[in-house]
């Protein structure tokens, strides 16, 4: 796969990461309109988006393990297909708990998906450009909210969340037709060891390695959740100035993922430091920069950076730090973001109804990113300690 030009299979990668992004963002930004067509709470709302993180956390390892006899090319259009079919679910869902069920099939060709095709990407190119590699084919999910994102927030809010979900169906098929056209056939897999894989996912190292992916998601998603109504009710933004906004994210995004590519490249662990700790300062500063539309602005294209620079280097750590497992690792760790996505709206649930208001938000995320730098610094110390004895 090596000597194959990795251009075109890293942008069918990315096209798949556009659409799986999209569904996986968009529900963010349609959480009041969502809330009102299914006739619950918003903190209710957000559990749907709990679900679909714990879903990915979930299905990860099983999807990963049930498709390892596969190439990856076959894998990969798998879990599109589950992908097209939990959105047309959801369009279809008749109240709150099948739209719940329909998120939870969805979400089962997320981590594998990621997991498995940053295997791929990062064996198209030299060991020295995976980092890159990688952030390439996250790119798409970057991408997503500066245009997925925003249009399928535009189209719940205009003509209705049901077809917010349809056309993110449509954008999977669009996924598989890049996927057959790009990917190269590839080897056929075979069946891993899953107990010795097992072990290796069990070292203290991975685990730290993992936990740190969790407290940055979780300070991400504890922002990210409740953007809409952190904006109608901080800064008195208006529908479109919320769409604006989830554009100007996606924007961050997009930087913020190139940088942390690059920077993954020269140092994983002093990548994640700076970008951990960027973060929470950030997010410390958010509750005022939210006073003002330009503050908001500005503050969350800021804030968007810093978030999606992380996911390169993390998600090479975790890679690096099991080596002998880097497929179920990788779509593991893919689990691990998801669960920092669970835990990022719960917090922000718990927030809003302990009575703190909106701006304890950004505040609350701000905690979790700075516990994620305090385990990067640990992990480094024990590698230190760990050296003279290899």
């Amino acid at each position: 796969m090596a000597n194959t030009s990795p251009t075109w299979p890293l942008l069918a990668l990315a096209v798949g990461a556009f659409g799986i992004g999209t569904t996986e963002f968009a529900p963010m930004g349609l959480l009041p309109v969502i809330a009102d067509g299914v006739h619950v709470s918003i903190p209710s709302a957000g559990l749907l988006i709990s679900a679909y993180a714990l879903g990915v956390m979930i299905g990860a390892p099983i999807m990963t393990l049930l498709l390892a006899r596969l190439r990856a090319k076959h894998a990969l259009l798998t879990l599109i297909s589950i992908f097209v079919v939990g959105n047309l679910l959801s369009a279809m869902a008749p109240g709150y708990w099948t739209l719940l069920a329909s998120r939870l099939v969805t979400s089962l060709n997320h981590g594998a998906f990621f997991g498995i095709g940053s295997v791929v990407a990062a064996n198209l190119v030299a060991p020295e450009k995976r980092a890159s590699a990688v952030a390439t084919m996250f790119m798409g999910l970057t991408i997503a909210n500066i245009g997925g994102v925003p249009a399928a927030t535009w189209i719940g809010q205009q003509i209705g969340w049901r077809m917010a979900f349809a056309g993110t169906a449509g954008l999977g098929l669009l996924a598989m037709v890049a996927l057959v056209l790009a990917l190269p056939r590839g080897e056929k897999g075979a069946m891993p060891n899953i107990g010795k894989e097992l072990r290796v996912l069990a070292r203290p190292v991975v685990l730290m390695a993992m936990a740190t992916t969790v407290m940055g998601s979780a300070a991400m998603f504890t922002m990210y959740t409740y953007v809409a109504p952190v904006l109608t009710t901080l800064t008195g933004a208006s529908q479109l100035f919320i769409t604006l906004a989830l554009v100007l994210i996606g924007v961050g995004f997009t930087i913020g993922n190139g940088i942390g590519g690059k920077l993954a490249d020269w140092s994983l662990d002093g990548a994640t430091k700076i970008f951990l700790a960027s973060l929470a300062a950030i997010m410390l500063a958010l509750p005022l920069l939210l006073g003002s539309h330009w503050g908001a602005l500005i503050g969350l294209t800021l804030w968007g950076a810093a978030a999606f620079a992380l996911v390169p280097p993390v998600q090479i750590r975790v890679m690096h730090a099991a080596a002998e497992a880097p497929g179920l690792a990788s779509s593991v760790n893919v689990g691990a973001f998801n669960l920092g996505n669970a835990l990022g709206a719960a917090v922000g649930s718990a927030v809003i109804s302990a009575g703190f208001g909106y701006a304890a938000i950004p505040v609350a995320g701000a905690v979790l990113a700075a516990a994620g730098l305090l385990l990067v610094f640990a992990g480094t110390a024990g590698k230190r300690q760990a050296a003279p004895q290899a």
